[in-house]
């Protein structure tokens, strides 16, 4: 691996690295391992910060989600950002120390779905910390060089590496068709809810509606700009004064997904994003009697750019989000801070520390 020098001058890619290790459900530990040589179009990138998402803790707790199982130790983490440290064959040296945002899945990019401009349904797909794929809690990964996106200055680490849960926000709000003026209901305010929120009042949405039961994340969502919150414990979203047109579900509760959907307008759009069980009640009736569209959302193309734009204009605040930073050796703690902390909204990893 080869480094070149740019204004300030870049540390040398050390020999080996520190990562941490799912080797099964609930254990933990880290390790020592080589760092990986970056291909043709490959880039090595030091991590500085990388986000726990609630597929990281399902792994933690349970060793798999759906037909994906741990079945030999698993590096979680895909919401990474950090710098260049050197670059394979085919990237130019410049590139070397620029501060990056990792995109974590790679498609295969010529797979008829690829071709169509749908990459992120690649069945080739090679997403980070989905088996038998390592992830980002590590000081090093290795990525295709045109999935690690430059970022600006101004940009912190923790918000460049949650560039990608918000990059699910703005892929849910295109599928939802949020425009100039849409009345949208987002249901659920955890991390992906609340960059829903953000992404749908950047999109041109005039109200929008944030249901939950946790009343530090309503206040939250309001905070960031949600027009009314309701609190499910207490009320129902059917009985707001105007039905949304765009129901972004990000709970993936199945009482939450029937009484969001429900409560739509005709004509409205159903996007499912949260991931609840295999199997869920439709209310079918309200479906074909208002000709809803009901559609699933499956992580995001194109996304970056976008995200990017929004975080470095202001429009979107993703460190307001970060409620805990822990260093690699208390990946574990990360991982269950959730359950710890009820008000806990995002927590990172600085594998650096």
């Amino acid at each position: 691996m080869t480094a070149a020098t740019a204004d300030a001058p870049v540390p040398p890619v050390a020999p080996s690295m520190r990562v941490a290790v799912l080797r099964g459900a609930g254990d933990v530990a880290v390790e020592e391992r080589p760092v990986p040589e970056p291909g043709p179009g490959e880039v090595v990138v030091r991590v500085s910060s990388v986000g726990v998402c609630g597929s990281d803790t399902h792994y933690y707790e349970h060793g798999r989600i759906g037909r994906f199982v741990v079945e030999e130790p698993l590096v979680l983490g895909h919401e990474a950002a950090g710098e260049v440290a050197a670059v394979g064959p085919g990237v130019p040296a410049a590139r070397v120390g620029q501060r990056v945002s990792v995109e974590p899945g790679v498609p295969d990019l010529t797979c008829p779905q690829c071709l169509a401009g749908r990459y992120n349904l690649c069945p080739g797909m090679r997403f980070f910390a989905t088996p038998p794929i390592d992830g980002a809690f590590a000081e090093y990964v290795v990525v295709h060089a045109a999935f690690a996106h430059p970022v600006p200055d101004g940009m912190s680490d923790d918000a460049a590496a949650l560039l990608e849960p918000l990059s699910v926000g703005i892929w849910a709000c295109r599928r939802g068709g949020v425009s100039a003026g849409s009345r949208v209901l987002v249901v659920g305010a955890g991390p992906i809810g609340l960059v829903s929120v953000q992404a749908a009042l950047a999109f041109g949405a005039t109200e929008v509606v944030v249901s939950d039961v946790n009343p530090a994340r309503l206040a939250l969502a309001r905070d960031l700009g949600a027009t009314e919150v309701v609190d499910a414990r207490t009320a129902d979203v059917a009985d707001l004064d105007r039905p949304p047109g765009v129901l972004l579900e990000c709970s993936g509760h199945p009482a939450a997904i029937g009484q969001g959907i429900r409560a739509l307008d005709r004509a409205g759009r159903a996007v499912l994003v949260g991931m609840g069980g295999d199997e869920v009640p439709l209310p079918l009736s309200v479906v074909q009697e208002r000709e809803l569209e009901v559609t699933g959302t499956f992580r995001y193309a194109g996304t970056w750019p976008t995200a990017i734009a929004l975080v470095a204009a202001g429009r979107v605040d993703l460190d307001r989000l970060v409620t805990g930073t822990y260093g690699l050796d208390r990946a574990e703690d990360a991982l269950t801070a959730g359950r710890r902390d009820p008000d806990s909204v995002k927590v990172v990893v600085h594998p650096r520390s």
